[in-house]
């Protein structure tokens, strides 16, 4: 199988899912698969900081909103008790998500992708998804899936084609004539 008709991508794969003949990409003799050297430089280039300062915004904005909420909760707005809640926790995802959006980017520029880390959480995943034994396979249809001319189906879904026929020509018979509206 080529990997132009697999249906993942490589590295994307549950264990045993990978066929034979596609081995892993693995780097040039000679060439180290990591780099070496200060990365972290790109937190420091304008798209970067502009980023930095949107998340920092964000952040003490959507607190200054749980706060806002709070007030109003206590004046007695009941609606607003889930609010005061809410926008922290927002704020919360906000920060995890620049986390990990800026540890990615590391990974990404130190050309280490965490493919063993990733590896045994999928194998880990994979094994406690489905009881021992049990696996999944991907089932061709056949190429004509018209059925059999006798089968009460088959009758059933044309008596339903002819009823549906017949109100489309009742429709185009009465389409554009004055109904007593």
């Amino acid at each position: 199988m080529l990997p132009a008709e697999r249906d993942t991508l490589i590295g994307m794969e549950t264990p045993g899912s990978v066929p034979a003949d596609v081995q892993p990409v693995a780097p040039v003799a000679g060439e180290s698969s990591t780099v070496t050297g200060r990365v972290w430089r790109f937190l420091f280039e304008p798209r970067w900081i502009g980023w930095h300062l949107f998340v920092v915004a964000a952040f003490w904005g959507m607190l200054w909103l749980g706060d806002w909420q709070f007030h109003r909760a206590i004046a007695g707005n009941g609606l607003s008790w889930a609010y005061t809640f809410e926008w922290p926790l927002f704020a919360g995802f906000g920060v995890v998500f620049w986390a990990r959006t800026v540890r990615d980017e590391f990974r990404l520029r130190r050309g280490t992708g965490g493919d063993d880390d990733d590896a045994r959480v999928a194998a880990a995943e994979a094994e406690s998804a489905l009881p021992a034994g049990l696996g999944v396979r991907q089932v061709e249809r056949a190429a004509d899936d018209a059925g059999d001319p006798g089968d009460p189906d088959d009758a059933e879904v044309a008596s339903y084609n002819a009823y549906l026929a017949k109100l489309n020509a009742e429709i185009k018979q009465t389409h554009g004539k004055w109904h007593g509206f």
